[in-house]
């Protein structure tokens, strides 16, 4: 992140200071994320002591941290502090991954995580820096692919999903899907790689034909009239954690939240449920997905839920998940070029738009069938 968005997210941080009488703290110290612990915490330890006032005197050993998980995007660290008063206090600090903002809004993603955290979703947000956030800690467990298709979470998700999809958010209401999509192509078909292996396998890709899937998935899904709701858009397993003790479910990480379509997604949720291996065997049959739809339609009366509008949302949620396929394949290309985290993005994308095509025919020829109805 450079000066200028640094400084543009503490001006977004103030307005939300303004806006919910909370103090979002702030400080203009960055920390490489691709440090070692030994040489990394010194740096976590003085950003802390720079954003809390109070704990600036205290001894480096009343510090402990640990790294609670890294996705193939960002880094999240848990700070144990033993204050002066002898209290046990806990936060949580979420380091950017290294040019992230080429393919993330963060001046988006800030203004959407204070009112998600006002709202009581995930952790409460304490504060930004150089290139990350500060937020509380929450005592929870990060699911993996296999819990999503628990019937007792999926149950879970449906609803907290649906709680998600009610936001109001400021800003324009028009969904940012199609947008984001144009924008990750031009990106994705326009890279060059000093690595002459990747290179090579970079020119195998059909650009044309990409772009010609686009404007089909966007003719289709035109027609299928999905509400525009205020979206996570990136509900995968490690975006999920439960508190087992409470039996309480938070959604977190709001990176790519905006407004979209309702179909997009509850169909990239399915599409997650393969998780990085891209083990699509475990995306979820008709049974499951409408498990998923009886309690988002119908939280309080899931088994009321009319058996045309489980047919209707089956349609939309499929189609939508081809998109899925799409964004996240040109995603992974960007990421190839980009990032510097040890993942074979190439890879992902030719297993993402692998799926895309090997599924095209099948939820097509749903979409025509049922689309009359």
């Amino acid at each position: 992140m450079g000066a200028a968005n640094t400084w543009d997210a503490m001006e977004l941080a103030d307005q939300a200071h303004q806006d919910h009488g909370s103090q979002i703290l702030s400080s203009t110290l960055t920390i490489d994320p691709s440090l070692s612990p030994p040489d990394m915490n010194p740096r976590i330890i003085e950003l802390c002591k720079d954003m809390f006032k109070k704990w600036s005197n205290l001894d480096d050993s009343r510090f402990a941290i640990e790294r609670v998980s890294g996705g193939i995007t960002n880094m999240l660290l848990k700070v144990s502090v033993k204050e002066e008063n002898g209290n046990n206090v806990a936060i949580t600090i979420r380091l950017y991954g290294p040019y992230t903002e080429y393919i993330i809004d963060r001046e988006r993603e800030l203004q959407a995580t204070k009112y998600i955290s006002a709202a009581g979703f995930g952790a409460k947000w304490l504060g930004i820096f150089g290139n990350g956030m500060v937020q509380s800690f929450i005592n929870a467990r990060t699911l993996s692919p296999p819990d999503m298709r628990e019937p007792k979470l999926v149950a879970k998700i449906a609803k907290e999903m649906k709680r998600f999809h009610q936001l109001e958010v400021p800003g324009s209401k028009e969904a940012q899907l199609w947008n984001d999509i144009f924008k990750f192509f031009k990106k994705a078909s326009a890279l060059e790689f000093d690595d002459a292996k990747k290179q090579t396998t970079y020119r195998t890709i059909s650009f044309q034909e990409v772009h010609n899937a686009i404007l089909e998935l966007k003719w289709l899904t035109d027609r299928l009239d999905s509400p525009v709701v205020f979206s996570h858009n990136d509900l995968l397993s490690g975006n999920i954690m439960i508190n087992d003790d409470e039996d309480k479910l938070y959604i977190i990480d709001y990176e790519y939240a905006s407004y979209s379509f309702r179909g997009f997604d509850i169909g990239n949720h399915f599409a997650e449920y393969a998780g990085y291996d891209c083990d699509y065997n475990l995306y979820p049959n008709k049974d499951e997905q409408y498990l998923f739809f009886k309690h988002y339609l119908q939280p309080d009366r899931p088994h009321e839920v009319p058996e045309e509008d489980l047919c209707r949302l089956y349609v939309e949620v499929n189609i939508y998940s081809l998109v899925s396929h799409i964004l996240w394949a040109l995603w992974g290309l960007i990421q190839a070029k980009v990032s510097p985290i040890d993942f074979d993005y190439l890879d992902y994308f030719f297993k993402r738009y692998n799926e895309y095509k090997r599924k095209k025919e099948e939820y097509f020829s749903l979409a025509e069938f049922y689309l009359p109805c």
